[in-house]
């Protein structure tokens, strides 16, 4: 997946306009993508205006100790999981300066699917303070497909955030 990608691109510039107009900084908790939500919105410049970290919380252990994630709730519901991306969303808030905050764990593949969780199963979760949604999407194609499809839902459901917000 590029960086530069037109969509992608055009997203962030959005994102970037709504975060600034209110003052407020995200963060991104992120798994199967690997840092590439902060990668696309860093490749803007002057993002440090609105953009305060991102999390890439790859293992179960990093999800505990840099996101707060108890290890029992990864434990009963594995890390793709609504409850540990609704856990990842609002801990990247909580342990950063962040307002709003997208977290992603999924299924990029083309290995580690299951019956229950098959490639290109994602989940989403998104927090402002300490109110939290989330949402779980399957995406069809390769890893980068998935990996792709994963930023652009994950940048659309920031921006749907801050309108509601």
């Amino acid at each position: 997946m590029r960086t530069d990608d037109p969509d992608i691109l055009q997203l962030c510039t959005q994102l970037a306009q709504a975060l600034k107009a209110r003052g407020w900084m995200m963060a991104t908790a992120e798994s199967c993508t690997g840092g590439l939500i902060a990668a696309c919105c860093t490749s803007l410049s002057g993002s440090s205006d609105w953009f305060e970290r991102g999390f890439v919380t790859y293992s179960n252990a990093a999800k505990t100790e840099q996101l707060g994630v108890p290890a029992t709730l990864v434990e009963a519901h594995g890390a793709v999981s609504e409850p540990v991306a609704r856990a990842m969303a609002l801990g990247a808030v909580a342990h950063s300066k962040a307002q709003i905050s997208v977290a992603v764990t999924g299924v990029a593949g083309p290995t580690g699917g299951s019956a229950d969780k098959p490639v290109g199963l994602v989940w989403f979760g998104w927090a402002v303070g300490e109110q939290a949604w989330t949402e779980c999407r399957r995406f069809d194609g390769d890893r980068d497909a998935v990996r792709a499809a994963t930023v652009r839902h994950g940048l659309q459901g920031l921006l749907a955030g801050l309108e509601v917000s």
